[in-house]
C-alpha cells in the first residue's frame, strides 16, 4: 500500500504538477482519503481484541497476546471487581499461561482451568458457536467445561462465580463454584463430592479437602492419602446439633456446616470484623494450611489469624524431612543428627542394601503425624503435646565409614575372615548342641499342652514384630484400668475392660484368657492390626506380652457397639434415625472395603456383626476384632480358614465346604445392613412365622414394592429418600446364596454413596437361600440333630458357635 502510493505520488511523472493550487489541494484530499480507507478495518483489526467484556457470547474467541494490554483479562464482572482471563504461570515464568479467574483489587487467584497444563500466549480460549468452553493448545483441547443445555452467554458474577446461562438464564448450565481448585469464596457452596486441591510442593505432593462420612477433612497425599485435620475434633467449632456434615459455606465471618436437608449443624467463627462488602476466601496452601483472607479492592490482602489446624506443626511438611516441629520453639534438628549436614541422616541405599547402619533413638515423645504410618516420603516429626499418646520413635543412619583405604587395609580384612570362620564354626556347634538338648527334652519331657510349648516361642515372635503399637508392662495396664476393676464386656477370647492412660485419654483392654487360641489372636492382631490405619478402623493403641499375660490396648469407642443401638430392649432406649443409620452402614462398607482391597495383604475379617461395629462419640463408625482376620496374598483369590464365627451372619459356604473369602464378610454385611435398616434380629421367632426370618420378608416386600414395610417401624419414612431402596437392594445383592453374584466391599460403598446404579437382585435363586435359613432355624430349635447329615457336622456345629459382645 505503501509503494502504491509513492508511485503515484512521484512528481516527476505525475500530471498533477502541471494543476492550479486548488486542483492541488483537492487531488491530496484524495489521496489521503484512499489511504485512511485502507488502514482503518487494520487498525480496527488490532484494537478490536483488546476490548473487555462483562458477557460473553458464542462465536467468542480470545488468547493471552490478544489481550496483552489488558494483561491477558477479557471478561469483567459487572462491578470490576473479578477478572477471567489469561495469567503467567508463576512470576519467573512469562511464557507460559493458566487461564484463571482473579479478584482485581488484590491479584488473587480464585479458581484455574488448566493449573497442570500451562499454555502459550498464542494459545486460546473458544466458546464457539455451539455454546461449547474450552481451552485449546496445539489443536488439541487441555480444559473443557461439562456444560449440560444450549448456552447462551457466558458470565463472571461479583461473588467470583463464572457461570454459563442458557437461553431462560434462570440457573447455570455450568459454574466454576461447582469445581474448585484451591480456593473458596464466602458465599460459595463446598458439599460432599467436592475436593480443594492445593498446588504441589517441590516433592510433588499435594494436600486435600474432602467431605467424607459426615465429617470435612483434611488429607496429606502420600502414597497411601493419611488424614491430619477433621472439623468434628477442631474445638473451636461452635456445635448447633448433631449430625452428619454434607455441606460447609463461608459467609462474612465464619465458616457454616449444613447436613444433607440444610439444617444448621455448627460453625467455624474466623472473624468478629466482617463486612457484608468484603470478600471472605478461604485457600488451601501448599504446606496443608487452610488460610482465610479479607479481600479488599481498596484495603487490599489482609490475613486472618485464624489457620487450619491451628497449630502449624499439626501440617505434614511444616519442618524439613527429619526435623522436630515444636510449637514453642519452631522446628530443631534431633539430638542424635545434630552433627549431621542439613539435619540429614545420610542414608542414601535403598531398605535392601546391605550396608552396615544402627537405628538412633530421638528424644521422648517425639511422633510423626500422630501415628506409626510408613510413607513413601518422610514430612516432619512433631513433638509430642501434653494431650497425646508417648512414641518411641527411631531414625536409620549409615554407621559406615568413611571408605578409605589405609596402607593396612588387607589386614584388616584378613582378620575379619578369621573371625567370620571362627564365629560361623561355634554358631553350628552350639545349633547342633541345642537341637540335640531340645529332642532329649521333648522325649524325656513331652508338653502337657500345645499352649504351654508356644508360649516361649510367641514372646521371641514378638520381639522381632517391626513396627508394632506400643508395648505396655502388665503393671502399667493393670493401674490404667484400676486393677481391672471396670467391664465393659465379654469376648470371644476373654474380657474387655476400661482403661485410662496417664496422659488421660481412655483405652479399652482386651484380657485374653485361654493361651491357646488367645495367642494366636494375640499374634494376628499385634501385626495385623497395628500395621494398618483407617478412619473406620478401631485403632489399636498398644499391647502386653509379659510372661503368659497377653493383652491388647484398643482406642476407646465412647458409644459402644452397634448392637445396643439397632436392638432396643426398652422403649424409652436412645432411637437412631435414618441420617445416622446410613452413615454408619456406609463406613463400615468403607473401612471392610480398606481391609479387603486397600491393604498390602488382603484380610478378611470372617465375624462381622453388629457387636464388631463400634460408635465413637459422634457415632462414627469403627469396624473391631479382628481376631478371626485371615491374611491373603495377592495371589491368592480364596483360602480355607477355621471355621467360627456367629450363627446368623455366616455365610452358606461356611457350612458346605467351599472355599472362604473376602465374599464371606459381604454376606455378613448384608445380614448386619439389614438388622440396621430393620432395628431388629434377622432371625426371631417372636415375630410370626411370615417375619421370623427377615431376609426372606425383605425378598418378598421387595418384590412387591413395599419397602415400608422393611424400615424400622419407629422411624419416619420418606418415600422420597432413594437411599432406602439402595441400602435395601444392596443389602439384598451382598446376601446371594451364590458367592460370585454379591459384589466387591468396594462396589458396596460405590452403590450406597451413588456412584452407580444398584439392578434389582435375584429373587428366584433365594430358594437355596432359604433351605439354608431354615436348616440354621432347625439347628437351633433340635440342638443339631442328625436332620443335618446332609452337611458336614463339624463345620456346622463350629459355624454357629456364639461368640459374644467383644
Amino acid at each position: 500500500m505503501t509503494g502504491w502510493f509513492l508511485k503515484t505520488a512521484n512528481w516527476k511523472s505525475s500530471p498533477f504538477i502541471h494543476m492550479n493550487a486548488r486542483s492541488k489541494r483537492r487531488g491530496s484530499s484524495l489521496c489521503f482519503i484512499m489511504l485512511w480507507m485502507l488502514v482503518l478495518p487494520n487498525l480496527w483489526i488490532i484494537c478490536s481484541g483488546s476490548i473487555q467484556k462483562h458477557v460473553l457470547l458464542p462465536g467468542f474467541s480470545g488468547s493471552e497476546m490478544d489481550y496483552i494490554d489488558n494483561n491477558g483479562i477479557f471478561l469483567l464482572s459487572n462491578g470490576t471487581v473479578f477478572g477471567f482471563g489469561f495469567a503467567s504461570s508463576s512470576a519467573s515464568e512469562s511464557t507460559s499461561y493458566l487461564l484463571q479467574v482473579l479478584h482485581l483489587g488484590t491479584n488473587t487467584v480464585i479458581w484455574t482451568a488448566n493449573a497442570n497444563s500451562p499454555v502459550l500466549h498464542s494459545d486460546s480460549f473458544e466458546f464457539d458457536k455451539d455454546g461449547k468452553a474450552y481451552l485449546q493448545s496445539a489443536g488439541s483441547s487441555v480444559w473443557t467445561a461439562n456444560i449440560s443445555g444450549k448456552a447462551s452467554s457466558m458470565q463472571l458474577l461479583d461473588s467470583g462465580n463464572l457461570v454459563v446461562l442458557g437461553e431462560d438464564s434462570s440457573s447455570p448450565l455450568w459454574q466454576s463454584f461447582s469445581y474448585p481448585t484451591n480456593t473458596l469464596l464466602s458465599g460459595q457452596s463446598f458439599s460432599d463430592g467436592m475436593t480443594l486441591v492445593s498446588h504441589s510442593t517441590q516433592k510433588n505432593m499435594t494436600h486435600t479437602l474432602q467431605i467424607k462420612s459426615g465429617d470435612m477433612m483434611l488429607y496429606a497425599g502420600f502414597q497411601n492419602p493419611q488424614p491430619y485435620w477433621s472439623a468434628l475434633q477442631d474445638n473451636r467449632l461452635i456445635v448447633n446439633k448433631d449430625g452428619a456434615i454434607y455441606s460447609a459455606s463461608l459467609n462474612a465471618t465464619s465458616w457454616y456446616f449444613y447436613d444433607k436437608s440444610g439444617s444448621l449443624l455448627s460453625q467455624f467463627v474466623i472473624t468478629q470484623q466482617g463486612d457484608a462488602n468484603t470478600t471472605l476466601a478461604a485457600v488451601l496452601d501448599e504446606d496443608g494450611s487452610i488460610a482465610f483472607y479479607m479481600l479488599q479492592s481498596a484495603n487490599g490482602k489482609t490475613n486472618l489469624p485464624t489457620p487450619i489446624p491451628q497449630d502449624s506443626c499439626d501440617t505434614p511438611t511444616h519442618c524439613k524431612p527429619y526435623s522436630i516441629c515444636n510449637s514453642g520453639t519452631g522446628c530443631q534438628c534431633p539430638s542424635v543428627l545434630g552433627s549431621s549436614p542439613n539435619c540429614d541422616p545420610g542414608l542414601t541405599s535403598s531398605c535392601k542394601s546391605k550396608e552396615a547402619f544402627q537405628l538412633a533413638q530421638l528424644e521422648s515423645g517425639v511422633e510423626y503425624i500422630g501415628n506409626c504410618f510408613i510413607f513413601d516420603q518422610i514430612g516432619s516429626l512433631q513433638q509430642e503435646g501434653g494431650n497425646k499418646t508417648n512414641f518411641s520413635s527411631f531414625i536409620k543412619v549409615s554407621s559406615s565409614g568413611s571408605g578409605q583405604a589405609g596402607s593396612g587395609s588387607g589386614g584388616g580384612n584378613h582378620n575379619i575372615i578369621i573371625v567370620v570362620i571362627i564365629v560361623g564354626t561355634l554358631a553350628v556347634i552350639g545349633g547342633l548342641i541345642y537341637v540335640g538338648f531340645f529332642i532329649y527334652r521333648r522325649k524325656r519331657y513331652p508338653p502337657s499342652s500345645q499352649d504351654e510349648a508356644g508360649s516361649s516361642e510367641d514372646d521371641g515372635y514378638l520381639q522381632t514384630i517391626s513396627g508394632a503399637p506400643v508395648r505396655f508392662t502388665y503393671r502399667e495396664l493393670q493401674d490404667a484400668t484400676n486393677n481391672f476393676s471396670n467391664k465393659l464386656g465379654q469376648g470371644g477370647f476373654g474380657s474387655v475392660y476400661l482403661g485410662t492412660l496417664p496422659d488421660g485419654s481412655r483405652i479399652a483392654v482386651k484380657k485374653l484368657e485361654g493361651i491357646g487360641q488367645g495367642r494366636k489372636e494375640f499374634r494376628s492382631e499385634v501385626t495385623i492390626i497395628g500395621s494398618i490405619h483407617h478412619i473406620h478402623l478401631v485403632k489399636l493403641r498398644g499391647f502386653c506380652a509379659e510372661d503368659s499375660h497377653r493383652l491388647l490396648a484398643y482406642e476407646y469407642m465412647a458409644k459402644g457397639s452397634l448392637e445396643r443401638w439397632i436392638f432396643r430392649t426398652k422403649e424409652d432406649d436412645p432411637l437412631l434415625d435414618w441420617d445416622t443409620r446410613f452413615n454408619i452402614a456406609l463406613g463400615a462398607a468403607k473401612g471392610l472395603a480398606y481391609l479387603h482391597q486397600d491393604c498390602e495383604s488382603k484380610i478378611i475379617h470372617c465375624d462381622i456383626k453388629p457387636e464388631n461395629f463400634l460408635l465413637d462419640d459422634n457415632f462414627l463408625v469403627k469396624v473391631s476384632d479382628f481376631g478371626l482376620a485371615k491374611l491373603m496374598s495377592r495371589e491368592q483369590s480364596h483360602v480355607f480358614t477355621t471355621m467360627r464365627g456367629t450363627r446368623g451372619y455366616l455365610a452358606p459356604e461356611w457350612i458346605t465346604n467351599y472355599a472362604i473369602s473376602e465374599k464371606s464378610d459381604v454376606y455378613s454385611y448384608g445380614m448386619v445392613l439389614l438388622e440396621i435398616i430393620s432395628g431388629r434380629k434377622n432371625f426371631d421367632p417372636v415375630e410370626g412365622s411370615e417375619k421370623a426370618h427377615f431376609p426372606s420378608f425383605a425378598f418378598k416386600k421387595l418384590e412387591e414394592g413395599d419397602l415400608r414395610e422393611i424400615l424400622d417401624a419407629k422411624l419416619m419414612y420418606n418415600d422420597k429418600d432413594e437411599r432406602l431402596e439402595i441400602a435395601i437392594k444392596v443389602a439384598l445383592w451382598c446376601i446371594q446364596e451364590d458367592f460370585y453374584q454379591r459384589p466387591s466391599m468396594s462396589k458396596v460403598v460405590q452403590m450406597l454413596e451413588c456412584v452407580c446404579d444398584v439392578p434389582q437382585p435375584p429373587i428366584s435363586s433365594q430358594i437355596g437361600y432359604r433351605l439354608y435359613a431354615n436348616a440354621l432355624k432347625s439347628s437351633s430349635e433340635e440342638g443339631m440333630s442328625s436332620g443335618m447329615s446332609d452337611y458336614n457336622s463339624e463345620a456346622l456345629l463350629s459355624a454357629v458357635r456364639l461368640s459374644g459382645p467383644r
